[in-house]
């Protein structure tokens, strides 16, 4: 590889990367309410499709330190969103999961946020999302990677 293209490949990169970022998320928060951060969006989406979850698991996935989870989840907790549930096994461990109100939001939320998106994503041809998705997944998988090995 030329050291040319290279700087050119990392300069195009960065440069696309901030502006799909944030033009990206502004699109997303035009879906959510005033007072939702994506973090809590993204965070009860996971809850839903995985039903229940601990803090640790949240942690890991999001890569976060288990205060920043305790202080997104005490917000939804006191939006009624979500619920803590004490493990009959081993009462140290707590289990998250949306309430019946929070599986409504989020359900509404992704509605619109899915409409939103397929206004973007409608402008491509299939083999060309396909791809592109495919890609991404691959970014996330190889990015995942370069954190575990330092």
């Amino acid at each position: 590889m030329k050291k040319r293209n290279v700087d050119d490949w990392i300069d195009r990169y960065l440069s696309v990367s901030f502006l799909v970022i944030k033009r990206g998320a502004a699109l997303v928060k035009v879906g959510l309410d005033e007072e939702m951060t994506h973090d809590q969006y993204y965070l009860l989406r996971y809850i839903r499709r995985r039903g229940t979850c601990t803090s640790t698991e949240l942690s890991t996935v999001f890569g976060v330190n288990k205060s920043a989870v305790t202080a997104m989840t005490n917000r939804l907790v006191d939006k009624g969103w979500l619920r803590r549930d004490r493990d009959q096994n081993d009462r140290r461990v707590v289990a998250l999961s949306l309430t019946p109100q929070g599986e409504e939001w989020v359900a509404e939320t992704d509605r619109n946020v899915y409409r939103l998106v397929e206004e973007v994503i409608a402008r491509f041809p299939e083999e060309e999302i396909e791809a592109f998705i495919r890609t991404y997944e691959k970014l996330a998988r190889v990015l995942q990677e370069v954190e575990e090995a330092k």
